[in-house]
């Protein structure tokens, strides 16, 4: 892993034309190292990454770079602002050319670009496989929170006595941002807001009234609640997890447990990683790939 970035490095904002360039580094790059370790590439093809990093780079509240070498698009990042607490990645470099530093030089990018916004702390997950992206992570003050366990599948149990899970409304909002905060410490409202208006955010409710919500049961979206069982009511809901799956933190063993013996299998190993503001959670939750 090269400690220094070579100065013919530029990064610069991207634009959403940049996906079509930057699509296949990002599934190449995915690929080539969860082939190497043996495990499904978190992207299905070169058009799913186009599709992904093409939304991501013309989304409002995101800020997304892109790194050039000798003229050419060699890699990008992403920092997802919405929220006090901001999420990196993904990050990905093209396999042939490594060791430039265009990786480190990509996140030291949206890290000052986070201190510059007044972020409270910054997030990110990683591969717990990927040995030297850990190592980068590390070297840049990165802290490891949570091992987490990638899941996917679909419970045997469709329903769990006492809740009821129904799609989340403009009405919720309130009561959710004020779980995540008694949760983390801070709430997570734009994101919520966008999940409720493209149908996929999903509340729970015990006894009339909201106690855990989703914004989506993907590898994407965020799971607050106040227990496991409020959690295991929204996991059950669901027909299917959309891209590689759920994060369920592994240390959380009474819910990781429910989940195997509802037929949810382990696909990978991931790590919580932070810098800056970290709370415990005080409750039961689901991470995005972000954070």
């Amino acid at each position: 892993m090269s400690q220094k970035t070579r100065p013919d490095i530029l990064v610069r904002t991207a634009t959403p034309e940049d996906g079509l360039v930057v699509g296949p580094i990002c599934f190449n790059a995915f690929s080539a190292i969860s082939a190497a370790h043996g495990f499904p590439c978190d992207l299905p093809s070169s058009e799913a990454g186009i599709g992904l990093l093409s939304i991501m780079f013309s989304s409002p509240g995101f800020y997304c770079v892109v790194a050039e070498h000798d003229g050419r698009i060699v890699g990008s990042n992403c920092l997802d602002e919405r929220s006090v607490i901001q999420g990196i990645g993904p990050i990905t470099i093209d396999p042939g050319v490594q060791n430039l530093g265009v990786g480190r030089k990509l996140m030291q990018v949206v890290m000052d670009r986070a201190n510059e916004q007044g972020a409270a702390g910054v997030r990110l997950v990683q591969a717990a496989f990927h040995n030297r992206s850990l190592s980068l992570y590390t070297s840049l003050g990165f802290d490891i929170r949570e091992p987490l366990s990638c899941l996917q599948g679909q419970t045997l149990e469709r329903n769990i006595l006492g809740c009821v899970v129904r799609p989340a409304k403009p009405d919720d909002v309130n009561a959710c941002n004020a779980l995540s905060r008694r949760v983390h410490g801070f709430d997570r409202g734009v994101d919520l807001a966008q999940a409720i208006e493209q149908g996929t955010a999903r509340v729970v409710e015990r006894t009339g009234r909201v106690t855990g919500y989703t914004t989506h049961l993907a590898f994407f979206g965020h799971s607050t609640a106040e227990t496991n069982v409020d959690l295991q009511a929204l996991i059950a809901s669901a027909e299917s997890f959309a891209g590689p799956g759920i994060l369920v933190p592994s240390r959380n063993s009474a819910l990781l447990r429910w989940c195997l013996a509802n037929g949810l299998r382990v696909v990978q190993p991931m790590t919580l990683m932070s810098t800056g503001l970290y709370n415990d959670p005080a409750g039961a939750w689901l991470p995005s790939v972000l954070f």
